[in-house]
Formats: C-alpha cells, structure tokens, sequence
C-alpha cells in the first residue's frame, strides 16, 4: 500500500483529480429553481391558479442573459390573468434569487400536471446557452367538486393542531386555581376561629 501512495504517477493523478474538481465546482454559476402553484376559489365558481418561480443562483460565478420560459400551460384550459409565461434577466449574480410570478384563470375542470419551467443562461466562459429545469409541479385537481366548509371547521383544525398545548395549559391553570384559591371550608373554620 505504501509503495502504491508513493509510487508519483498516483500523485499526480490524485493532484490532477483534486483540482479540476476544484475548477468545475469554483468557477461556474449552479443554478436551482422552485416553481409553487396554487389554486384560489373565487366566489363567482371560477378558480385561479397563483404561479410562482424563484431562481437561485449557488454557484460561483454570474449567470448572464437568464431566461425563464413556463410554457406548460396550455391555452384551451388556462388564460393568463396577470404577468407573463416569461421573463428575461440581464444577470443573475453568485448567490443571488429572482423571483416571477404570474396568475392563470382555469377554463376547464381536471388533473393538471405541470412540466417544470425552463431557464437559460449564459457562462462568460461557454458560447453556448446553458439550460437548467425548475421543480415541477404537484398534480392540480381544477375546478374540483369540493365539500363546502362547515362553520366550525376553523375551531377543529385549530384544536387539532394546538390541542395538547390547550390541555397544558389547561391543567396548569387549575392547579393554580386550587392552590390559590382557599376553599369554603377552609373559609369557614377561618371565620369560627375568630368567633
């Protein structure tokens, strides 16, 4: 094993491994993006779809010309409402997020699985475009039947979700209360004893 480490070819191999892994991962913009959709029930029975992206840039290096294009939704069962499907950039710097959204109005009711939305960008050192895809989407039931809310739906989710802190909070104070709070025969005999 020791003549392996030293013999000096293995050296300059692991010296060259060392730093091209170094260069690749220092000098390049890596960029991520979050696409979100959700769906808000307006009160004529029309639905909307609120779409966000976010681009986040975790790499080294500035990302020049970003584009981002979200053609996944298609035209007979959406209408754009506000913003665009697309949206350009001049530069996209290391560490650095932008943000687009837009709103779509449903057209018709189904699933709906969305494709994720692409992003193009420029590296100073590559002529060519480079591309990178967002997070897709979770499937969208448009337009679907929906139980109505009943009135105390709130109170449930509520007691549900902070129920055994009520309970706590509950039992706590009780036990103040009793230890506080004297009770009526301790009252009583307080009051014969001055008699």
């Amino acid at each position: 094993m020791a003549t392996l480490i030293g013999n000096p070819l293995i050296k300059a191999f692991i010296a060259l491994f060392l730093i091209s892994a170094a260069t690749a991962t220092g000098d390049s913009p890596f960029i991520v993006a979050h696409k979100k959709a959700s769906l808000t029930r307006l009160k004529s029975g029309a639905e909307r779809v609120s779409v966000s992206i976010d681009i986040y840039n975790q790499g080294f290096s500035t990302a020049y010309d970003v584009s981002l294009l979200d053609d996944s939704w298609p035209q007979d069962a959406f209408d754009v409402v506000s913003g665009n499907t697309s949206q350009s950039w001049e530069r996209l710097d290391a560490g650095g997020l932008l943000s687009h959204s837009f709103e779509l109005e449903a057209k018709r009711q189904g699933m709906f699985y969305g494709a994720p939305a692409v992003i193009t960008f420029r590296i100073p050192t590559k002529s060519a475009l480079q591309e990178a895809y967002s997070t897709p989407i979770l499937p969208l039931d448009i337009l679907a039947e929906r139980p109505p809310e009943k009135k105390f739906e709130w109170a449930k989710r509520l007691l549900a979700k902070y129920g055994s802190q009520i309970s706590v909070i509950s039992i706590v104070v009780l036990f103040i209360y009793l230890i506080a709070i004297p009770s009526k025969s301790s009252a009583a005999k307080a009051s014969k004893k001055k008699r």
